[in-house]
């Protein structure tokens, strides 16, 4: 179970979208105080819930959907900011470091490729002479126009002579 969670918390901006998440819930906490305060505040309370949840949501879709991890951290980032001036100094300055720092986490984050662990434990077993001369035999059967694997060289298709003529496939 704990490898399973493992797995799972790695293989996405774990902590980028947990500082989203408790940044949006913190500039969200703020203006929902009792009714009989939020109702002196009036309109003002609503972009700061706004912002938190948008903040919220896109903590949660960096953990459930992390190939969206780029729109996830730049819309943190920005709510972040904007929450700044319009939500009570961003939920008193902590929720706008929090965000800024979840978002540009999220932002950062590759997913790790796996080494293939045939490849690096094989042991080199041909050659450079056999090796060179299997690229020699593979890039003289390559289709003419075709791109050569990286460390063949392919046979360069023929060039026109200035005077019209092109050269004989048996020249050089």
């Amino acid at each position: 179970m704990l490898l399973t969670w493992r797995r799972w918390r790695r293989g996405r901006p774990f902590w980028g979208g947990l500082a989203a998440v408790l940044a949006g819930a913190e500039i969200c906490a703020i203006p929902l105080a009792p009714l009989k305060i939020m109702l002196q505040q009036g309109i003002a309370g609503i972009p700061s819930v706004l912002m938190g949840l948008v903040m919220i949501v896109m903590g949660l879709s960096a953990w459930f959907a992390p190939h969206y991890r780029g729109l996830a951290g730049v819309l943190t980032v920005l709510c972040a900011a904007a929450a700044l001036v319009m939500s009570n100094l961003g939920g008193f300055l902590i929720g706008t470091i929090i965000g800024i720092l979840g978002g540009s986490m999220i932002f950062a984050w590759q997913p790790v490729v796996p080494a293939d662990p045939g490849t690096a434990a094989a042991p080199a077993t041909t050659t450079p002479s056999a090796a060179s001369r299997t690229s020699a035999t593979t890039a003289t059967t390559a289709a003419p126009g075709a791109v050569a694997e990286p460390g063949t060289v392919a046979n360069p298709p023929a060039v026109p002579e200035p005077g019209g003529n092109t050269p004989a496939p048996s020249e050089p």
